[in-house]
C-alpha cells in the first residue's frame, strides 16, 4: 500500500490526523467547560477569590485561569471586585438559578391543582413551559378516563399547534412572538394554522379570552384547551392545559373545559404568589 493510499485509508476509517486533531479540540473543549464549572464552584464555595487563587486550586497557569474568568464576565456569571482585584458570582448565576427554581416550583405547586382537573374531567392535564421554540411539558396528571392516553410528560412540542404553546407564544413580548413567527410554521395536520397572519389574530384572541383551544391541530383526533399561569409579577411562565380525544372533547364541550381549565390555571397562578 502507498504512503497515499494508507493516509486516505486513515482518513476515511477517521485515525488520520484530521481525526486525531478533532478528537484532541473535542477533548480541549470538554476540559474547558470542566474547569469553567470548578470556577464557579470555587467562588460558590468561597464567596469571592483572585486570579492567583482559582489557578492553584486548578492547577493550571495563571493565564489559563484569567481567560476561563473573562469568559465567565463576559456571559454575566461572574463578576469583579475592582478595587479588590478579586472575582465573585455575578447576576447570571441567580437568573439560571431562578429559572430552575421557577420550573421546579410551578411543577411541584401544580401537582395537587393537576391532579383535582384531572379527576374531575377525567382527561390529561399537563404543565408546560417554554423552552427555546417550544413547549415541554414538565409536570402531568391523568384522568380516569385517559388511562390508555399516550404520555406527554417530557416532549417538545410546536408552540404553533398545541393549546399550550398558543398560550405561550401569545404572552411573549412582541419582539420575541414575531421572530418566532417569522420561522418557517411546519404544516403537522390540515388544521394546523401556518400563516403568521392569520395566527397573529388567534393569539391576540387567546390573550383576550384567557385560553386558547385547538382541534386536531397537532394530530388527528386530539384536542386540547389552556390557560396561562402567571407568577407574582404578573408574567406567564408557564400553562395549563386539558388534552383529549374529540369524541370526549368535542366543539361542544371544550369551551366548558376551556373555563375550567382557566381557573385551575388561576388557581395555580395564586400559589405562585400572582394576585397577592
Amino acid at each position: 500500500m502507498t504512503r497515499t493510499q494508507k493516509q486516505s485509508g486513515q482518513e476515511e476509517n477517521g485515525t488520520g490526523s484530521g481525526a486525531k486533531q478533532s478528537g484532541r479540540g473535542a477533548a480541549s473543549a470538554v476540559q474547558s467547560v470542566d474547569r469553567a464549572v470548578s470556577v464557579l464552584e470555587i467562588l460558590a464555595r468561597h464567596g469571592e477569590a483572585g486570579v492567583t487563587e482559582i489557578a492553584d486550586e486548578l492547577d493550571v497557569h495563571k493565564s489559563t485561569a484569567f481567560r476561563l474568568l473573562g469568559v465567565l464576565e463576559n456571559r454575566g456569571l461572574v463578576a469583579q471586585a475592582k478595587d479588590r482585584g478579586k472575582y465573585y458570582l455575578g447576576a447570571g448565576v441567580l437568573r439560571l438559578a431562578g429559572a430552575a427554581a421557577v420550573r421546579l416550583d410551578v411543577s411541584q405547586e401544580g401537582v395537587p391543582v393537576c391532579r383535582e382537573l384531572a379527576d374531575e374531567l377525567g382527561e390529561t392535564v399537563n404543565i408546560a413551559v417554554l423552552d427555546d421554540d417550544a413547549a415541554v411539558n414538565i409536570m402531568q396528571a391523568r384522568g380516569t378516563a385517559s388511562v390508555t392516553a399516550q404520555n406527554w410528560l417530557g416532549r417538545r412540542t410546536p408552540l404553533h399547534a398545541t393549546a399550550s404553546g398558543k398560550v405561550l407564544l401569545a404572552h411573549l413580548p412582541p419582539t420575541l412572538r414575531e421572530g418566532l413567527l417569522a420561522r418557517p410554521l411546519h404544516r403537522f395536520t390540515e388544521r394546523t394554522a401556518t400563516v403568521a397572519s392569520m395566527l397573529r389574530g388567534e393569539l391576540d384572541t387567546v390573550v383576550q379570552q384567557g385560553y386558547a383551544i385547538t382541534t386536531e391541530e397537532l394530530e388527528i383526533g386530539l384536542a386540547a384547551a389552556a390557560s396561562p399561569v402567571r407568577a407574582h409579577d404578573g408574567k406567564v411562565i408557564a400553562s395549563l392545559s386539558v388534552s383529549g380525544p374529540v369524541y370526549r372533547l368535542t366543539e361542544e364541550r371544550l369551551p366548558e373545559v376551556a373555563k375550567r381549565t382557566e381557573a385551575a390555571a388561576m388557581e395555580l397562578s395564586r400559589r405562585m404568589g400572582y394576585g397577592f
